[in-house]
């Protein structure tokens, strides 16, 4: 059983509080306890009260600690030390949002890069300088330690450790569960300032449904519009204002993510994993892939296989 301990410091969204109990929801795989430096009503951010009962010693034997909440504001010194205790016995260590100011301020991100909510990315280069803040990302691992954007991103971190753990399968599964979309590469940039969908709101959610469901075909910008009966300028339009992506860019990225999940849980050989994922041929998988993760196929199937 895989042990994560969120450590709530406030001022915080109760949203955020709820992110790790949602998304590390599977009680077979995951046992998530939430926890704050003094257990008890913890105030909220526009919301109501949330009442934590668990104090800093659920983070002791924790596999993955979660720093959740600050607003960018001081810790508690004892939350400090018990994140540099759990960092220095081997715990994976995360921060959603503005839990990335509560890393700086224990020293776990000094040399390394990181990311926070990018209206408070230039604070947090600021105050802490010798971070590489990342601004336009939604999250980013350096030495075993990841942070996240905004509130969203928080989620693509989790459901990404999840990936880690148990593979896509499991991470897609979740995904479904909380009704969100399926793992987003930690890469693509937050959406700063973005608009929302014009012409009275329609979402592109369907076609990018429809292409989920039909990556095997060599889809074109055309097939897209037609299923969304709008232009190919339109389509493109909408779709950066939607995902942060051009179509094709977030096409690539589905189905990379597919051959990664036919390879973590199916026998397939190589072909028929880049046909089903419509990467076209092994050599176009081999590329992509390497290109997105650093592994080739086969090293990544030996590496990541999760069968049954």
């Amino acid at each position: 059983m895989h042990r994560v301990a969120a450590v709530i410091v406030p001022p915080v969204l109760s949203f955020d509080v709820s992110i790790p109990l949602m998304v590390f929801g599977d009680e077979s795989r995951y046992d998530v306890r939430v926890c704050t430096a003094r257990p008890g009503p913890v105030p909220t951010v526009g919301g109501p009260d949330v009442l934590v009962r668990d104090g800093l010693d659920a983070m002791e034997g924790a596999h993955t600690v979660l720093a959740v909440g600050s607003g960018g504001e001081a810790a508690p010194p004892e939350v400090l030390d018990a994140l540099r205790k759990a960092a220095a016995g081997g715990a994976r260590i995360a921060s959603l949002c503005t839990g990335a100011f509560v890393l700086a301020q224990a020293g776990l991100l000094d040399g390394r890069r990181a990311t926070t909510h990018w209206g408070l990315a230039a604070d947090l280069a600021a105050r802490f300088p010798a971070i590489d803040v990342r601004p336009d990302v939604l999250f980013v691992e350096d030495g075993g330690i990841f942070t996240s954007a905004g509130a969203a991103a928080a989620i693509d971190l989790c459901l990404h450790l999840i990936r880690l753990d148990y593979g896509a399968a499991v991470a897609n599964a979740a995904a479904r569960l909380a009704v969100v979309s399926p793992v987003r590469p930690g890469g693509q940039a937050q959406f700063i300032e973005t608009p929302l969908p014009p012409e009275r709101g329609t979402s592109l959610a369907p076609t990018r449904a429809w292409a989920l469901e039909h990556l095997d075909r060599p889809l074109t910008l055309a097939d897209l519009a037609g299923h969304a009966r709008v232009s190919v300028r339109t389509l493109t339009r909408r779709f950066h204002a939607e995902t942060g992506l051009s179509p094709l860019q977030w096409l690539l990225h589905r189905r990379v993510d597919r051959a990664r999940e036919l390879l973590e849980t199916t026998e397939l050989p190589m072909d028929q994993v880049a046909e089903k994922s419509g990467l076209g041929s092994p050599d176009s998988l081999r590329k992509h892939l390497a290109g997105r993760v650093g592994l080739t196929p086969t090293a990544y199937r030996a590496s990541f296989t999760r069968m049954g």
